[in-house]
């Protein structure tokens, strides 16, 4: 029986989401004259956006395979969708820390290291490949093995780069513990739908 499908799917849901998050960014940034603290608030909010988008993206497939329903069918079906939003989130994020830097280069020195610079980069990276390989034609030239690897490989690189993002501010603001919780359950999800898969593929003894 075909899927069932409704207005709000596929580009359509893309290009419905992004807008919304470009227009929220400047409507932020906007409400502190475009200065330094709207653009900090601009990276404040596209980091716990692309948080949301990141796991609808990625506990797209264990939430369909353990509790079928219309919203998790639905979820399922758009995840490519959902993902390349986080991207978009993300390209966004990467705008206003541009011009954090170029606005406030002291402020941005001491927001910054080294480590955030690697270990962004490499996450970025990530970001760009997956989202390359998010068309079907790229997909099918990078191979089904290799866009399997390189999806599963990021994404728990970028499951992982959020933990310790939003837990490095615990200290200070005890609040941000409350960021840990939606990619905790991701990961449990993950770990429990892959679970009877492996028991199924085990030799009997």
């Amino acid at each position: 029986m075909p899927t069932r499908q409704n207005w709000f799917e596929g580009w359509r849901l893309f290009a419905v989401l992004a807008l919304t998050l470009v227009a929220l960014s400047l409507w932020i940034a906007g409400m502190r004259q475009f200065e330094v603290d709207g653009v900090r608030m601009v990276i404040r909010f596209t980091a716990r956006t692309s948080l949301l988008f990141f796991c609808l993206a990625f506990g797209a497939a264990a939430l369909a395979r353990l509790w079928p329903n219309a919203w998790t069918r639905w979820q399922r079906r758009n995840r490519r969708y959902l993902g390349v939003t986080f991207a978009a989130s993300h390209a966004i994020h990467a705008v206003a820390i541009i011009c954090f830097a170029v606005m406030d280069p002291v402020g941005y020195a001491g927001a910054t290291s080294i480590a955030s610079y690697v270990f962004g980069g490499v996450g970025y990276a990530f970001i760009i490949a997956m989202t390359a390989t998010s068309f079907d034609r790229t997909a099918i030239a990078l191979g089904a093995r290799a866009w399997r690897m390189l999806h599963l490989t990021g994404g728990y690189y970028l499951l992982l780069q959020f933990m310790v993002s939003f837990g490095k501010r615990i200290p200070d603001m005890p609040l941000y513990a409350l960021f840990l919780i939606p990619l905790l359950a991701v990961f449990a999800l993950r770990m429990i739908a892959m679970a009877p898969r492996a028991q199924r593929t085990m030799p009997a003894s």
